[in-house]
């Protein structure tokens, strides 16, 4: 059957029931249209949700594979990890044992006067201030005032930099004494550090978990 015979047949008097004897061009064609049906039938109501399902998986699988392999790396550099952690729980235990202890606070204000002291300055004013506590460790700033020379100020902040405890000097003001121009006063406010003892770390660590359920 050419294409003009097939554009020219009338298709509403076909006999479904007669296939056999339509003409191969025919029967060809009718095959094609069921073949794209029973694709299009199959894609709708089950090939659709495979490919939905297949391509979750798809995605589940990039998925677990980066985080196969964000844990491979972690693994793989454990050992890393383990040893910067051991670095840092010494330096830190280092720093630690530079922070007296409540107890040993007195001794240390004792030290820094001592080293004032021993450079000949003389004291006008030395005056513990009020603590403030943060998460492990208190700071306790000194009030001083003294009056020395330039050199004799120079080597009293090394001597305290060279203490075994951790002091800092801050706020230092050097001014001439009108009366007597070789001498001269110094404002400085020594801070000094200690760790809070467990009494004390029981005590925020409640007062913090109280705050927190507020």
């Amino acid at each position: 059957m050419t294409w003009d015979e097939l554009k020219n047949l009338d298709f509403n008097n076909l006999n479904f029931k007669e296939i056999a004897s339509w003409p191969i061009t025919l029967k060809g064609l009718f095959l094609g249209l069921v073949f794209i049906a029973l694709l299009f039938a199959a894609y709708w109501f089950d090939w659709s949700d495979q490919i939905d399902n297949l391509n979750a998986a798809k995605a589940k699988e990039i998925k677990l594979r980066q985080t196969f392999l964000a844990k491979k790396k972690r693994a793989v550099n454990l050992p890393i990890y383990q040893q910067q952690l051991k670095d840092i729980q010494k330096a830190f235990g280092a720093l630690l044992r530079q922070l007296p202890n409540k107890s040993e606070m007195e001794s240390l204000i004792t030290e820094i006067n001592q080293a004032g002291l021993g450079r000949g300055l003389s004291f006008e004013l030395f005056k513990p201030g009020n603590e403030t506590l943060f998460d492990f460790y208190a700071v306790l700033p000194i009030h001083i005032r003294v009056t020395g020379s330039y050199h004799d100020f120079g080597a009293f902040a090394s001597d305290v930099a060279q203490l075994p405890r951790i002091v800092t000097l801050n706020n230092i003001r050097i001014a001439p004494i009108r009366k007597n121009q070789k001498l001269l006063t110094m404002n400085v406010t020594a801070q000094t550090y200690r760790y809070l003892d467990e009494n004390e770390l029981a005590v925020r660590q409640r007062a913090a978990r109280a705050k927190g359920k507020r």
